[in-house]
């Protein structure tokens, strides 16, 4: 089988007739396929860690080893993408992601199953750094905040739709079902993603010596300012919406709804946190970055400190609904910001970095709500990510540049 053809990374004005539509399939099919294969088997994985003799606190630290697998391997994802390029690291991410679902459906010890889950994790730090570092290469960057929302945007309607496929595979064969459909997804995504054009990095101006190739010390020490202040922000953004996934049934369950109506109206958030990604990548192509990010943490902070005072469905709803928008019309967010400012002479190592700062928001985040629920109440816990929210959104406001690096107008 012959190589696809190389993708040039020459500068936007040679590519006045780019369309995303044109690569959708090779550019967002794997995103989709990944996001099916993950979401059929998170559901499924505590039952299976229940079922293998784990108590309930143990279950819970079963699935937590696919987040903790994911936060570990963001510096190791970057070296493999810069050693073996952003395709072939695609591909093995998505080997390595059936290999570790295999494992769960084919042992019965709980340990192995342990491993399995870890190794999922581990995938997913290397698919999602080499898919965002593949396509902040390949979009010019007139167009780089709709296709990174749309990437991301895709993501979560293939984790939306593969709880539901999982559902009906588990009902007809069982809990392992789950993870047959869940090697099939990813399986496809590494044939996919094996058919996506290599890159091609421009040579060196003549009369300039080549760059000297980066290493993770070198990109912490020449973009530390960007770490040390958007950075932060993302930390917190990322902090604010891990903790809204939690806030949203807790707080349900505080007020003694049915947990058939908190489910339809977490469904109901994340259903418009789905409809809007693409027309706010449109915004932030076309306005600024600012013009989305923003408003996004804003409205995510204000309905997060009016939450404690709903007393019913559809106050709550209300309430879920600005949360699912705010989040949703920052999809693509961080990882437009992360193209935006990563060098592209190591590229992979900037963004392993990024998403590494990213992650440990997203696992701070839920533990500062445990902790304020437990010492002080729910409602404290919901009002102060309410207040990180608007933290992220004064930082995000003085930092942005008001001008997008790299376009020319």
């Amino acid at each position: 089988m012959s190589s696809p053809p190389a993708v040039s990374t020459s500068s936007s004005s040679s590519q006045p007739s780019f369309s995303l539509w044109r690569i959708a399939v090779p550019a967002f099919g794997p995103s989709l396929l990944f996001g099916i294969g993950e979401g059929a088997i998170l559901p499924i994985v505590p039952l299976t860690a229940r079922e293998l003799g784990a108590s309930v606190p143990m279950a819970a630290l079963v699935m937590a080893l696919i987040g903790i697998g994911s936060l570990l391997n963001n510096i190791p994802a970057s070296m493999i993408t810069m050693r073996w390029g952003e395709r072939w690291a695609i591909v093995a991410a998505g080997a390595w992601s059936a290999l570790g679902m295999a494992l769960c459906v084919w042992t019965s010890h709980l340990g192995l199953f342990a491993l399995g889950c870890f190794m999922v994790g581990m995938s997913q730090a290397v698919y999602n750094l080499a898919r965002q570092s593949y396509m902040s290469e390949a979009v010019p960057v007139e167009y780089r905040a709709r296709a990174l929302s749309t990437l991301g945007g895709v993501m979560r309607i293939g984790m939306f739709i593969g709880p539901f496929l999982a559902a009906g595979a588990v009902h007809f064969f069982g809990l392992m079902a789950a993870y047959v459909l869940g090697i099939v997804a990813v399986a496809g995504a590494a044939i996919l993603g094996a058919r996506i054009p290599d890159l091609e990095l421009p040579p060196a101006p003549p009369g300039q010596v080549a760059p000297a190739k980066p290493t993770i010390v070198s990109t912490l020490r020449d973009h530390r300012r960007v770490f040390l202040t958007l950075g932060i922000a993302v930390t917190l953004v990322s902090a604010v919406r891990a903790s809204r996934q939690a806030v949203i049934p807790l707080w349900a369950d505080h007020l003694a709804l049915a947990p058939s109506v908190a489910s339809l109206i977490y469904g109901m958030a994340g259903g418009i946190d789905m409809l809007v990604f693409y027309p706010a990548g449109k915004v932030m192509d076309q306005k600024g970055r600012r013009w989305v990010a923003v408003p996004s943490m804003l409205i995510m902070g204000l309905a997060m400190l009016l939450m404690p005072l709903t007393t019913g469905a559809a106050t709550l709803l209300v309430a879920a609904l600005a949360i699912g928008f705010g989040n949703g019309i920052g999809s693509g967010m961080i990882m437009t910001l992360g193209a935006d400012h990563s060098p592209r002479h190591g590229r992979a190592h900037f963004l392993g970095v990024w998403r590494l700062m990213s992650d440990i928001g997203a696992s701070c985040g839920p533990a500062l709500l445990s902790f304020l629920a437990g010492s002080l109440s729910l409602a404290a816990g919901i009002a102060v990510t309410g207040g990180l929210a608007f933290a992220a959104a004064g930082v995000l406001a003085h930092w942005i540049p008001r001008r997008t690096p790299g376009r020319e107008s």
